[in-house]
């Protein structure tokens, strides 16, 4: 069974009067996307499904805190205090800091795409990206989040994760993004089998059909796998020069680098 694009979008929330206001502050900062990145106050009673009254009292207290901002048409967006609080997240910020020089270094290497994630819930979300302004076209984003097992980074999480989580990812519909998306559960779990043994996971035009993504994991001081990163290049000519597999052992080199790094400090998240 596959799932589209657009049933992935956030279901629509029934008006619930016995709500508390925490759950209804948490609504209105959740209105926000990646694709809703302004909305009006209206948009926001919408999609919260609260009255326009609530809705303005809540919206007015986090604009009095930070949370969120007025733009000059009127139109909220999240605020600056927010973004400082969120940088507070250790699997964002601290392991970020940690993996830069790598990511920096392997972005010098291949001049594509370089990408950090960690899995959250059933998705993994994106703490930092590189690019290149003539690199491929990629829907990733810092801060956004994409199913696992669609993406590079998400086939090598899903394959360290333990196996009661495997299957329950398994046992759910798997999104189809191009026909090149694995959404068959015993084809997947062949797939992350192969990820194991060879310590690295290639997603083949798997959500758009001109990249190809090659993803490492990343460990910590207790040798559990806490993030992976990934190049991801042009399916037709990956990288001038650097064929494919050439692409692998800067890619598990950098993870490497990385893991070393975090068992050097393990207080490092």
């Amino acid at each position: 069974m596959t799932m589209t694009t657009a049933t992935m979008a956030s279901p629509s929330r029934q008006p619930d009067p016995a709500r508390s206001v925490a759950s209804r502050v948490l609504s209105v900062l959740d209105a926000f996307s990646g694709e809703r990145r302004r909305l009006t106050l209206s948009d926001i009673s919408r999609r919260t499904r609260m009255p326009l009254t609530t809705a303005h009292r809540l919206v007015g207290e986090l604009v009095a805190w930070g949370a969120l901002e007025r733009d000059r048409n009127g139109r909220y967006q999240i605020g600056l205090h927010l973004w400082e609080v969120a940088a507070l997240a250790p699997r964002g910020l601290g392991l970020r800091e940690v993996a830069m020089p790598y990511l920096e270094d392997l972005f010098v290497a291949t001049r594509q795409h370089v990408q950090l994630a960690v899995l959250d819930g059933l998705d993994v979300v994106y703490i930092e990206r590189i690019s290149s302004h003539d690199a491929v076209g990629v829907h990733s984003r810092v801060g956004g989040r994409w199913p696992a097992h669609a993406t590079g980074v998400g086939l090598v999480l899903l394959a360290y994760a333990p196996r009661a989580f495997q299957e329950r990812y398994l046992g759910r519909p798997l999104a189809a993004f191009t026909n090149k998306t694995i959404v068959d559960p015993d084809a997947l779990r062949r797939v992350l089998a192969e990820v194991r043994r060879t310590g690295f996971a290639v997603s083949d035009r798997q959500v758009t059909l001109d990249a190809v993504s090659v993803a490492a994991p990343v460990s910590d001081a207790a040798d559990e796998v806490v993030a992976a990163l990934s190049v991801v290049v042009r399916a037709d000519d990956p990288l001038p020069g650097l064929p494919m597999p050439g692409v692998v052992p800067p890619v598990l080199a950098a993870a490497r680098g990385i893991s070393l790094q975090l068992l050097r400090h393990p207080g490092t998240p």
